[in-house]
């Protein structure tokens, strides 16, 4: 791994799980002293983020984490929604069997639920919900699946964070999603879907913020 690699996974990363939370301005010398590099590659490493719109940069004052905006979310479960839907839909027209998947999947969320663990059970999450999208064999689809993983990673460790209850509910409502996919109920799994992403873009409407800068903070 390249230095500026190095430096890119490490913010991001911290980006991701909360550690640098949205609104947080973060200096070259932080993320430098953090992986023991110079600061040419954290430069480096920060103008990437920025191009993903994880940071936006002020000269000379560092980076602003950018918080997750009402408008990403809404963009973001919009698509969401429409491609775990088409896939559900896709998976029981066609009897497509991902009951092994299905059920690693649940176990591995399952084995997540402390809630020490909340980064590893926003993973989980988007596995589970991959499992449907792969098994259509699209692989544009699942391309445009993945493309949002790392924004619906920050999103679902926002949701977590804003209800102590909703480790519960998600894996109750993915059992009640795979039992009615496995069982071929159309019907009852695309409202399952739509119910289940609707309650996470409402608890996030409820609690994401219009990005500042260091300027209007």
């Amino acid at each position: 791994m390249s230095a500026t690699q190095l430096a890119y996974t490490y913010a991001k990363e911290r980006i991701l799980d909360g550690r640098l939370r949205g609104g947080e301005l973060v200096s070259e010398g932080d993320i430098a002293r953090g992986t023991g590099l110079s600061r040419t590659p954290v430069r480096e490493a920060f103008l990437r983020l920025e191009t993903e719109g994880l940071i936006r940069l002020y000269p000379k004052r560092g980076a602003l984490v950018v918080p997750v905006s009402a408008g990403e979310v809404e963009s973001v479960m919009e698509t969401r929604t429409l491609v775990e839907r088409f896939a559900i839909e896709t998976v029981i027209r066609r009897w497509i069997e991902l009951r092994p998947e299905i059920e690693a999947a649940l176990t591995r969320q399952e084995s997540f639920a402390d809630p020490e663990r909340a980064w590893e059970f926003v993973e989980a999450d988007h596995e589970f919900h991959r499992v449907f999208v792969a098994g259509v064999g699209n692989p544009i689809l699942l391309a445009l699946h993945d493309s949002m993983r790392d924004r619906q990673s920050r999103m679902g460790l926002t949701a977590l964070m804003r209800d102590g209850d909703r480790t519960r509910r998600i894996l109750d409502e993915h059992r009640a999603l795979a039992d009615a996919v496995l069982a071929g109920r159309e019907e009852l799994a695309v409202t399952l879907i739509d119910r289940h992403l609707a309650g996470t873009l409402a608890l996030l409407q409820s609690s994401t913020l219009t990005p500042e800068s260091p300027d209007d903070a």
